[in-house]
């Protein structure tokens, strides 16, 4: 006879760090989740380039690409229901394996954070000027201008104070920017395909087919492979939910129930929405077609007019467009800082950076000093990137890049559910795959995606990056992507080197011993 689920599972004490206890519920946290992905501009700035590696099977990769994130997202829940810990991959990977693997789990949610900001910034500062004097005003159209600096760079700002004043302020902007995101999004796929159906369409739409969805038509593994890792990008983001774990109401259910939620509304919203759009623009590679260079970075805004018209109601609807972008950048911005900063503060507390990350702002009970620095280390890593000599290449190859740490902290925390819960596992059926099959399967999976796009990224033939980089002395040229990502890796190790010398208590231990957190002088009292 099968024991119950709970017989031998191991069940954590979770260390109060300070944060705001029961402040958000079940809608909040899953609105929080789905934002942190920013399903608007995922697709914006991602599904040219699907489209140009897979060609008409986008909508098959949007499938396939959700069943890594869904069999993950599930051990992140039943790692969350034994350890309600904001570190999250940081924390279980340490109880699970040890301390070393911990940190490096930790620092890929940095990293993959710290280098996505540089793009949400770009898109953010850039639609500033569409929304206001649209597409054709010319000052946002140059993404290396002096103006979208200065606009992304107050957004980061902006959203950084946000996140400082508080989670429920987090939570109720986010519910704002999201309605705003999904019903944009819901009106641009019914109004394209009603113009498909209809023959309102421009010329080089497609009509709409079941073969899309199957990946046997994709043209070879490597084009498959690296569809698959650019819709995981798309889909990055959820964790943000459990990342919040410490501030919901029923810490140990809700966080992992809104993440598998926010999981299968994205897949129903990208589902819709990538068929409505390579239906309506095609993949041709004039106007407004998928297959157009001018593209790549944006599919919506040359979208806009197309798919509402020219009239009063159209130029409105465009400019609605334009705002769904922005906001879709400003969720991801903001949701984008929080899981960063829980993170480092559970690391702080754990003595593995250092104590100051772990204060906690008396009144707003936020992690004070890890948002400022969050917000600040991505205006340092934004500014230069934008005054390179190519700052759309680098910038997107850093968001290339960021495919490699979401494979490799996702797919750790898959590994670390099974080998937590390795003594409960033949509990019962239900436990066996729930905390360790399905988890390590997800895990593979993306172990195995990153792995080949790691190589993709490397070897230039591949074009899979926008830049690449001569080695000095043997001039051997490398893809820009993998530069990025080795860079990020490399700036780690040191900071790991670093805190292994100053704390080495840490690192020596197999459990985590805490630091009582501190309070930030209140500037108001």
């Amino acid at each position: 006879m099968a024991l119950s689920h709970q017989a031998s599972a191991p069940v954590e004490q979770p260390e109060d760090k300070g944060l705001k206890a029961g402040a958000i519920g079940l809608l909040s946290t899953t609105i929080i989740a789905t934002a942190s992905v920013a399903p608007a501009y995922s697709l914006a700035a991602t599904l040219a380039f699907v489209v140009a590696v897979v060609g008409l099977q986008a909508p098959a990769v949007t499938w396939l690409a959700f069943i890594p994130m869904l069999l993950t997202s599930i051990g992140y829940a039943e790692l969350n229901k034994a350890d309600p810990d904001c570190g999250t991959t940081f924390t279980w990977a340490t109880r699970a394996f040890r301390p070393g693997a911990g940190w490096a789990g930790g620092w890929a949610i940095v990293a993959a954070d710290v280098l996505v900001m540089a793009s949400l910034a770009q898109v953010a500062g850039q639609y500033v000027f569409f929304l206001v004097a649209g597409p054709g005003s010319g000052i946002g159209k140059t993404p290396a201008s002096s103006w979208v600096l200065l606009a992304g760079v107050i957004w980061i700002i902006l959203m950084t104070t946000i996140c400082y004043l508080g989670i429920e302020v987090s939570a109720n902007f986010q519910k704002l920017l999201l309605s705003i995101e999904i019903l944009m999004l819901l009106a641009l796929s019914v109004t394209a395909l009603v113009k498909v159906e209809t023959g309102h369409a421009p010329p080089g739409h497609l009509t709409p087919s079941a073969a899309w969805l199957n990946p046997l038509h994709i043209s070879s593994f490597s084009a498959f492979a690296s569809g698959i890792i650019l819709m995981v990008f798309i889909y990055w983001g959820w964790d943000t939910a459990v990342s919040v774990n410490e501030e919901t109401k029923d810490s140990r259910r809700t966080p992992g129930l809104a993440a598998i939620l926010s999981t299968i509304i994205l897949l129903v919203t990208y589902s819709v929405t990538v068929f409505a759009v390579e239906a309506f623009a095609g993949t041709g590679t004039k106007g407004i077609g998928l297959g157009n260079p001018a593209n790549f970075g944006d599919v919506f805004s040359p979208l806009g007019s197309a798919v509402f018209g020219t009239s009063a109601a159209g130029t409105f609807f465009t400019r609605l467009l334009f705002l769904m972008i922005l906001s879709s950048a400003a969720a991801s911005t903001q949701t984008t800082i929080l899981p960063t900063a829980r993170t480092t503060l559970s690391m702080a507390v754990y003595k593995a950076l250092p104590r100051s990350f772990a204060r906690i702002h008396p009144r707003f009970l936020t992690p004070s000093v890890s948002t400022i620095v969050m917000g600040l280390v991505s205006i340092a890593v934004y500014i230069p990137m934008n005054y390179s000599t190519n700052p759309t290449g680098v910038i997107g190859d850093a968001v290339i890049a960021i495919g490699l740490y979401i494979a490799f902290y996702y797919g750790l925390t898959g590994f670390a559910c099974a080998w937590y819960y390795r003594r409960n596992l033949l509990t019962s059926v239900r436990n066996l795959f729930m905390q360790g099959v399905l988890p390590v399967l997800g895990g593979l999976m993306l172990y195995f995606l990153g792995g080949w796009s790691m190589w993709l990224d490397y070897d230039v033939a591949t074009k899979n990056d926008y830049t690449m980089w001569t080695v000095p002395v043997i001039h051997w040229q490398v893809g820009g992507a993998f530069v990025i990502a080795v860079a990020a890796a490399l700036v780690g190790v040191v900071i790991f080197v670093a805190m292994r010398v100053a704390a080495p208590a840490f690192f020596k231990g197999r459990t985590l011993t805490r630091s009582t957190p501190t309070l930030a002088p209140d500037p108001g009292a």
